[in-house]
């Protein structure tokens, strides 16, 4: 199998204003927001493992997904990340709550944050995205570093997100 693309963002925005003697536009292109093109591999700007999936969280629960051992990709290869050179989560709109990332109990993918307790919230309709496009990237330990934990703080109902991992197997 093969893994080619790019991940970009990319911005249109057009800010407009009036001066007194003008009206003034202020154009964000996406052309000054940089992309990441990805060949098959393990080195720097290569990935080979992609998981996504869209997931659901019952009322005020969490999951823990294993970096190494437990998620299989579309063609039902189980994946065991040795790097993460990309991560996407987009909470759902319709959520009444935020989906939290990061702070696994134990046994956290911690190194992409300062402290094994920090935890980013993702709002409603909101993105949370993390590139590392070259061969160190965040590494995945296996049994000691490889849990990464996804809340919903929602009390009364599902919390909705998409999530997407690209990452490395060396």
């Amino acid at each position: 199998m093969a893994l080619t693309g790019k991940f970009r963002f990319q911005a249109q925005i057009t800010h407009t204003g009036a001066s007194d003697l003008a009206t003034l536009t202020d154009v964000v292109s996406g052309t000054t927001l940089p992309s990441w093109a990805i060949t098959s591999g393990t080195g720097a700007n290569q990935a080979d493992m992609i998981f996504h999936d869209q997931r659901s969280l019952a009322a005020s629960t969490s999951e823990e997904l294993d970096l190494a051992g437990s998620l299989v990709d579309a063609f039902d290869a189980t994946l065991t990340f040795a790097r993460i050179k990309g991560l996407v989560i987009y909470a759902a709109s319709t959520n009444g709550g935020l989906i939290q990332v990061g702070g696994a109990a134990s046994n956290g993918f911690i190194n992409w944050v300062a402290s094994a307790t920090d935890i980013i919230q993702v709002r409603a309709g909101g993105t949370f995205s993390l590139i590392a496009p070259d061969a160190i990237a965040y590494a995945v330990t296996a049994t000691t570093g490889d849990f990464f934990k996804i809340n919903n703080t929602d009390g009364a109902a599902a919390g909705i997100y998409d999530i997407y991992i690209i990452g490395a197997s060396a």
